[in-house]
């Protein structure tokens, strides 16, 4: 196993929303976080069939270029009344066709989907969102660290903070959306708690447990 001696690590992201979190779950550790973004790096083809599969392309892509570990996620949603779409598509279930996304009209889309199966009980709309957490390293090493949050999807979409789809996640145990959530209660932590809420954070915080030494 590769040690993370330069306190040096790429977040193999474009995506500004992700940026924000991992620098805030990167925060305590003393790392140097630099985004793939700005080593002027391009986003690769993300033409895995899983999360992993996508994790590794955009990790192991920016480990090479610069030389330093990377890490990388990759998310999604899952609705269990869609067979678990739009999953690995998530992001391309909002694009549009001059390559901008739009998640209104992803949002939208998948509740049309849903009404059109006749999910429309609480009971008939359980999802939940799937992060999973690619550490890349030069050589092609990689490690997999996964997170999940259940909860049920809510319409119309309720708040305007997050992003992507978290207006519409309700997750289990909570009255608010991800979308009315403030970031440190969506997905702050640091360590010595217990517990995560996010996918992504829940999926930090195994890797933190791994790699950073910490309970």
């Amino acid at each position: 196993m590769h040690k993370l001696d330069s306190r040096r690590i790429v977040i193999a992201s474009h995506n500004a929303g992700k940026l924000r979190e991992f620098a805030d779950l990167m925060g305590p550790f003393g790392f140097e976080a630099k985004s793939a973004k700005e080593y002027g790096l391009p986003e690769p083809d993300e033409t895995g069939a899983t999360f992993e599969e996508n994790a590794y392309i955009k990790a192991f892509a920016a480990a090479k270029a610069t030389d330093l570990p990377a890490l990388s996620d990759d998310s999604g949603l899952c609705v269990d009344a869609l067979d678990g779409a739009p999953g690995v598509y998530t992001a391309n279930w909002a694009e549009l066709p001059d390559g901008s996304r739009d998640f209104a009209m992803a949002m939208q889309r998948t509740e049309v989907a849903m009404q059109e199966v006749g999910a429309k009980e609480p009971a008939q709309r359980t999802g939940r969102f799937v992060a999973v957490i690619c550490l890349a390293f030069p050589d092609g090493q990689a490690e997999y660290y996964r997170g999940e949050v259940e909860g049920a999807l809510v319409w119309p979409p309720r708040g305007e903070l997050g992003f992507g789809y978290d207006p519409v996640f309700l997750p289990n145990g909570f009255d608010k959306t991800f979308g009315e959530m403030k970031a440190e209660e969506k997905h702050g932590w640091k360590p010595g708690q217990a517990t995560a809420l996010s996918h992504r954070a829940r999926a930090f915080q195994k890797f933190a447990q791994a790699r950073l030494d910490v309970a």
